[in-house]
């Protein structure tokens, strides 16, 4: 279903999205790979850019072919550089480049945003939610984060629950829908990846040990690939707006504790 097809991912040269652009060429895909660093296998063609920034983000909008498939957003930090660095990166350029290409994306196309269980809040805090993604562009976030009283400590969470609220509205919204373009997310649990260790000294051991025994283990990239690739493919084309937990049953757990069943 990925034979023929031409795949944009962003965060291409380590973690999540090396093993997507791995398995996406091993299914028949080429891929358009964009980092800040040079990804350690060949890709049909690379990028090197700053998704964090106004000017980054053209830079890529402008190399980008006319048309293309789908584009998978993976590129994310910790949260370790600071909230508006962090939001920077993870939300409003990843948001402001979908937004910039969508109208090469072929009609019947996908955008496959890498979200997280860390946004599992974004109902319980969706007034702030709704803030932060009201803003638009690139907005001046220091004073914003000081209105919310965002800590550095809670950016990952806070541009994860972003994610998700922003991939519900983007698919229902005209820039995507009136072409066909699916919309849709992927949250996974505590993954082996090189980020991992960063996620031990933001939230603690105890809160990442205990979601990894909840599931038995951790996941690792080769398991949040494929789900990713599906999402790209036509064999979704009915999905559209979702959300897709990939932990192993994590949210399902978390879900039995919060809600009492």
């Amino acid at each position: 279903m990925l034979t023929g097809k031409t795949i944009v991912v962003t965060g291409i040269s380590s973690g999540i999205g090396a093993r997507i652009g791995e398995l996406a060429q091993a299914f028949g895909a080429d891929v358009i790979g964009v980092d800040i660093r040079d990804p350690a296998r060949p890709m049909d063609a690379f990028i090197r850019a700053d998704i964090g920034s106004a000017q980054g983000v053209a830079e890529i909008a402008e190399t980008l072919p006319k048309r293309f498939d789908a584009l998978c957003n993976v590129a994310g930090v910790s949260g370790v550089i600071g909230a508006a660095r962090t939001l920077a990166i993870n939300f409003y350029g990843l948001r402001e480049l979908s937004e910039a290409v969508a109208p090469r994306v072929r009609e019947g196309g996908a955008v496959v945003n890498i979200a997280s269980i860390a946004g599992y809040g974004w109902r319980a805090n969706l007034e702030r939610a709704k803030a932060f993604v009201s803003a638009s562009g690139f907005p001046d976030l220091p004073p914003l984060l000081a209105a919310h009283k965002v800590p550095d400590a809670e950016a990952y969470p806070l541009s994860k629950e972003l994610l998700i609220l922003w991939t519900m509205r983007a698919a229902h919204g005209p820039l995507f829908k009136e072409r066909g373009v699916r919309v849709n997310a992927v949250s996974p649990g505590p993954v082996t990846t090189p980020i991992l260790k960063e996620f031990r000294a933001l939230f603690g051991d105890p809160r990442v040990d205990d979601d990894i025994a909840r599931v038995g283990r951790a996941g690792s990239a080769s398991d949040i690939a494929p789900a990713a690739l599906f999402l790209c493919s036509d064999g979704a084309r009915w999905i559209n707006g979702v959300n897709l937990p990939v932990d192993g049953g994590l949210e399902a757990s978390i879900n039995a504790s919060v809600l009492g069943f």
